[in-house]
């Protein structure tokens, strides 16, 4: 299979962008149907309390109220959801849809109202009375792991759902007896609110002619909900059909499976209506999943020359009250990058998955990289602060060297490809690194707070080979179908929402077949019309499901070729094709045939031999996951009297391999950014002592907008993956991953005056303030 090439690299806006911004798209809470009913939930105003009795009579007895139930009503009629283990000894407790027994965080649903209205729906639920008896709440991560203040979940010892180690412990510890240099420091990652501009919200539909459910639902994964619909509510699979439509942002928030869509289900089914529901920012705030929320004690071992020999990691991971589908898996990954871009002997990286009185965490844009990026990209500053080494001199000493790939780590994955010191290089040449260090300097020596920092990373997407993803394979699927009229269809398993893959994906067959580009649509996010599919995340949608199309379009190439020779009365080698047409090597005056023309004998009147038609369905299952790196570097200003933060540069150079729309990869960029600097400077999630959610509203808790971020100049480097057909290495995360430790770098180097090394984010304008008054 030849690599894509011709259209591909065009840089072409966004062909989903007018329906988007329009108005004229169609999400989820959009959608009609005729009698519906509105479901409201009920939800936890306790962190830690046991349930002692639930009345329900007067909300049943409520003009318009079709049903309430709670959990016992579900008992032996819906499973448990869904969750992934992972490690040897994960304990996953019970987790029902609507709890029973006891709450476990502020937000868990107690009961559910459905009625003709969604005002109904909600004033009945004020009727329903709950009797709790409070307990102690579990907030405190550390104190968590000693079993204290008390356990969530009876039968799982201090709190602790799991250790996950990777690594060499023996082999670290001796890097570390050798050392010339030990550097450490404990890292805090806070926990952070995927704030999608979509909330959660389904549309179930009950088909009773048919014994058939359609849910029409805000996610990531329509297959895998299918599957999890039909697996905890015992309706066979190919009777549940799932769609995505619209989707207003996921970041890995709706790679999930939520109890409001079983109970939505079950509640069409019961009640032969369809069942709506959509979300409230609050609701959002307290209930989607959570990302990061990860401790981190981090030694890193070194000779006086900067060599590295090993880091050892020590982690407490902030799951929440239950795991969801992939939070066990989240902290893993953090292990499994803990090496970052370097080249070191020996690593160790242990992890405690703590059960907390919170909402479940689990994949956030980024899922588990970006903290490990964190604590590495520091810990390298810190250690060239203590020998008193340029930031870019520790990391260029330390890179592995790009005639090392594949590269095996220490800590258990293989590198595809990299070139580390090309990205570093441009970036210190965009940057105009020496003349920003003298300014810096100068700026100092006057007073002034200003500081440079750099964060170079590499990271694992392309999520990925079925042989890394044990519990869910990872492949993925797409069809292409040529239709009569010589118009081309794509089906894509991979499910986009707002990547921008019809537009890429669209590119790509019109660059194969000399289509116009307008010619070509794709289909996705319907388990109705599409071969199974994993979905988009970890940034595998085009690395993967791209490949997956790539294959589609050579099977159907083939076979066109095939048809074409037969019409051109030659031999299929002596057939080429170029500019929408099929002609004869050599044969005078031009004979030629379009691919319309092609498509068409397809169809109609097609040759004995030949199964008639033109469309292909192929999988792809790549070798092994990707590895996209680069370095970002940025220069800030404290301003002395309020702590405010102002940006005097910021430059990202990354490499995602060959990039088929460099205006979307550029997108996917800004976007990573824009939440990196965020958690950096801005977001927060915080719960009091007591377990009560904080930061319950947006006027809690901050989402930057605009103006609050820093003009980017971007470049890249492009190293192919050779773990696909097209070079391609992902986009989605790299902004989020490398901008995070860059930014608090340069705020720290801002503050290294003040002998201060290390100051829990977000770095608010009062925390710096204090910092530079000793306060």
């Amino acid at each position: 299979m030849g690599a894509i090439s011709g259209m591909v690299g065009a840089r072409i806006k966004r062909r989903e962008d007018p329906r988007l911004i329009t108005g004229n798209a169609s999400y989820t809470d959009d959608f009609k149907f005729v009698n519906m009913s509105y479901a409201h939930f009920l939800r936890s105003d306790y962190a830690h309390a046991r349930i002692k009795s639930i009345d329900t009579s007067a909300a049943k007895k409520h003009p318009g109220v079709l049903a309430v139930l709670t959990g016992e009503d579900l008992k032996g009629k819906a499973g448990e959801m869904v969750a992934v283990p992972f490690g040897a000894n994960c304990i996953i407790p019970p987790h029902s849809a609507i709890t029973s027994d006891k709450v476990r965080y502020v937000g868990e649903v107690v009961a559910v109202v459905i009625a003709d209205d969604r005002a109904t729906a909600r004033d009945a639920s004020e009727l329903i009375s709950v009797e709790y008896e409070e307990l102690p709440a579990v907030v405190d991560i550390e104190e968590a792991a000693k079993g204290l203040p008390a356990l969530v979940h009876d039968g799982i010892p201090n709190n602790i759902g799991a250790t996950l180690e990777f690594g060499d412990a023996a082999k670290t510890k001796e890097a570390f007896a050798n050392a010339e240099v030990i550097v450490e420091q404990r890292f805090n990652n806070q926990r952070l609110a995927p704030s999608p501009m979509e909330g959660r919200g389904c549309v179930a539909v009950w088909q009773k002619g048919e014994d058939a459910l359609t849910l029409y639902t805000s996610t990531q994964i329509p297959h895998y909900t299918r599957t999890f619909l039909a697996l905890t509510l015992s309706i066979p699979e190919h009777q549940v059909r799932v769609v995505a439509p619209e989707v207003g942002g996921g970041f890995g928030a709706k790679l999930n499976y939520y109890p409001e869509e079983l109970v939505c289900a079950y509640a069409a089914r019961k009640l032969g209506r369809p069942v709506k529901w959509s979300e409230t920012r609050s609701e959002s705030l307290a209930s989607m999943i959570h990302g990061r929320g990860q401790i981190d004690y981090v030694r890193i071992a070194a000779n006086k020359d900067g060599t590295i020999l090993g880091i050892d990691i020590t982690a407490y991971q902030d799951i929440g009250a239950y795991y969801q589908v992939l939070t066990a898996c989240i902290s893993a990954l953090t292990g499994l990058m803990a090496t970052g871009a370097y080249d070191m002997p020996a690593a160790y990286f242990k992890v405690y998955n703590v059960i907390t009185n919170k909402v479940s965490t689990d994949a956030y844009r980024g899922a588990g990289r970006p903290e490990a990026t964190y604590f590495i990209e520091r810990i390298v500053t810190l250690l060239a602060n203590e020998l008193g080494m340029d930031q870019a001199e520790i990391r260029r000493k330390n890179f592995i060297p790009k005639e090392k790939f594949p590269f095996a780590t220490p800590v258990g994955l293989t590198y595809d490809s990299g070139d580390y010191d090309i990205a570093l290089d441009k970036a210190l040449e965009m940057f105009d690194y020496a003349n920003m260090q003298k300014m810096a300097a100068d700026a100092r020596a006057n007073g002034r707070y200003v500081g440079i920092g750099m964060s170079s990373y590499s990271e694992v997407c392309g999520m990925g080979p079925s042989k890394g993803m044990f519990t869910s394979g990872g492949w993925e699927s797409a069809t292409l179908r040529f239709e009569k009229t010589g118009k081309a269809t794509v089906f894509s398993g991979a499910s986009p929402h707002g990547q921008g893959q019809e537009t890429s994906f669209a590119q790509m067959v019109a660059t194969e077949f000399g289509l116009d580009y307008n010619d070509v649509i794709v289909k996705h996010g319907d388990t109705g019309n599409t071969s199974y599919g994993l979905g988009t995340y970890g940034s595998r949608g085009t690395a993967v499901g791209g490949a997956a199309l790539a294959m589609a379009i050579e099977t159907v190439k083939e076979k066109a070729r095939k048809i074409a020779a037969s019409m051109l009365e030659a031999s299929e080698e002596d057939v080429v094709f170029d500019t929408g047409k099929y002609t004869v090597k050599g044969a005078a005056g031009g004979k030629s045939v379009t691919i319309q023309e092609v498509v068409f004998r397809a169809y109609v009147n097609p040759f004995d031999g030949i199964e008639p038609g033109l469309e292909s369905t192929r999988f792809f299952e790549p070798t092994n996951f990707t590895f996209p790196f680069g370095t970002h570097i940025c220069a800030v200003e404290i301003d002395a009297d309020t702590g405010e933060v102002k940006f005097l540069k910021y430059v990202a150079v990354d490499d995602v391999g060959n990039q088929i729309n460099p205006l979307l990869v550029e997108g996917q960029v800004h976007g990573g950014l824009a939440q990196g600097i965020a958690q950096a400077l801005y977001e927060e999630v915080v719960y009091d002592s007591d377990g009560q959610l904080v930061t319950g509203t947006l006027m809690d808790y901050t989402v930057p907008n605009a103006t609050e971020l820093p003009h980017f100049e971007l470049g890249s480097t492009c190293t192919p993956s050779p773990v696909n057909p097209m070079g391609v290495k992902g986009v989605g995360e790299a902004g989020t991953i490398a901008s995070t430790p860059c930014v608090v770098n340069a705020l720290m180097d801002a503050l290294i005056n003040t002998g201060i090394k290390d100051i829990d984010m977000p770095l608010r304008p009062e925390k710096l303030w204090r910092a530079i008054h000793g306060k």
